[in-house]
């Protein structure tokens, strides 16, 4: 007796695949309509994103501008106490409506802010930081006029201050100088992360 020769598997395989590919829709791609509206989503997405991310780039500009200050008011601190004598921040109005500061030895106005960058020490008198805020900034620092002068013996702070950093758009943080010459950090106008100021 002679048996009927099995179908080879490439053969099975291929009238499975034949039948299998009738069943597979065409592959097709987004229409015009399809493409405008995923277009016009994202433009409203991105619409809305952006007040938001200048927001958030206003206050870390802010955030910026105070952890400086206060870095460098305890700079100031302990360069007077490393070098055994008086130490000044003094913070100043430009004509242009910017701000600056700066860490200086001798008197109260012994060193000013020209612009630029830029300074003008009386002779004797050594500048030992510079920092502006520049107007495009959207920030600057009050009050100013104001020179707080820290003892080289004890590090104690003369007079004591509240410093106030804010943006153009009202929102503050305050570095407040105690006698001791110590900084601490507070917004009045709510900022996350920040404690009250009382």
């Amino acid at each position: 007796m002679r048996q009927a020769p099995r179908p080879t598997l490439g053969t099975a395989g291929t009238a499975r695949s034949a039948r299998s590919a009738r069943h597979v829709a065409p592959a097709r791609g987004l229409s015009l309509v399809e493409l405008l509206c995923t277009v016009a989503i994202l433009l409203v997405l991105l619409g809305n994103a952006l007040p938001m991310l200048g927001e958030l780039r206003a206050q870390q500009l802010l955030r910026a501008t105070a952890d400086l200050l206060e870095t460098d008011l305890q700079y100031a601190r302990s360069l007077a106490l490393t070098e055994g004598q008086p130490v000044r921040l003094s913070v100043q109005a430009l004509a242009d409506g910017q701000t600056c500061y700066l860490i200086h030895t001798g008197p109260a106005h012994a060193c000013r802010c020209t612009g630029g960058g830029q300074s003008r020490c009386e002779p004797g008198q050594r500048l030992l930081r510079l920092a502006e805020q520049p107007l495009a900034m959207g920030v600057t620092l009050a009050p100013t006029e104001r020179s707080l002068q820290f003892d080289g013996g004890k590090g104690t702070v003369t007079p004591t201050a509240t410093l106030r950093v804010t943006d153009r758009d009202g929102r503050a943080i305050h570095q407040v100088i105690n006698i001791m010459g110590r900084v601490r950090s507070c917004t009045p106008t709510g900022l996350g992360g920040l404690r009250p100021c009382a």
